[in-house]
């Protein structure tokens, strides 16, 4: 298949997606402070700059994109069919980046969540995964929610 946009523009594209305060993130950070949860957002001093910090829980909190991230069998981590060796080498290092970040957090004593972009499609959805996933201690009482 042919891409439907010239490589200028489908290069102007893909520099315009941000990796901070993205639609998923905002809703995590939302379903996160709505459990009672108080963070701080991308704490360089931590390895991989997590979109989350909750420091009372030494809990880290990463939102990833299915497409950047590589979600292992979701629909949304396709790969373009243009450019393919150039795609196999970015997603491989950023599988690599996210398992080392990963690893020295936990050497580190760091919890961590990972919340992937199509488990959160609402903020309800958001609100139910980060109560399995989260500490349970001093949480808002919420059952309304």
């Amino acid at each position: 298949m042919v891409d439907r946009v010239s490589s200028e523009k489908r290069s102007e594209i893909m520099r315009s997606v941000g990796t901070e305060d993205t639609g998923p993130e905002l809703i995590v950070r939302s379903a996160t402070h709505r459990l009672g949860f108080r963070f701080r957002l991308h704490d360089r001093k931590l390895p991989g700059k997590p979109d989350l910090v909750l420091p009372r829980w030494r809990t880290v909190i990463f939102v990833h994109g299915c497409f950047w991230h590589r979600h292992e069998d979701c629909k949304k981590a396709t790969t373009p069919r243009s450019n393919v060796d150039f795609w196999k080498k970015k997603f491989s290092a950023n599988i690599t980046r996210d398992v080392r970040n990963r690893e020295e957090l936990q050497r580190q004593g760091w919890r961590i969540v990972v919340v992937w972009q199509c488990e959160v499609p609402s903020l309800d959805a958001a609100v139910q995964l980060l109560r399995r996933r989260l500490p349970t201690r001093k949480r808002k009482n919420l059952a309304n929610t």
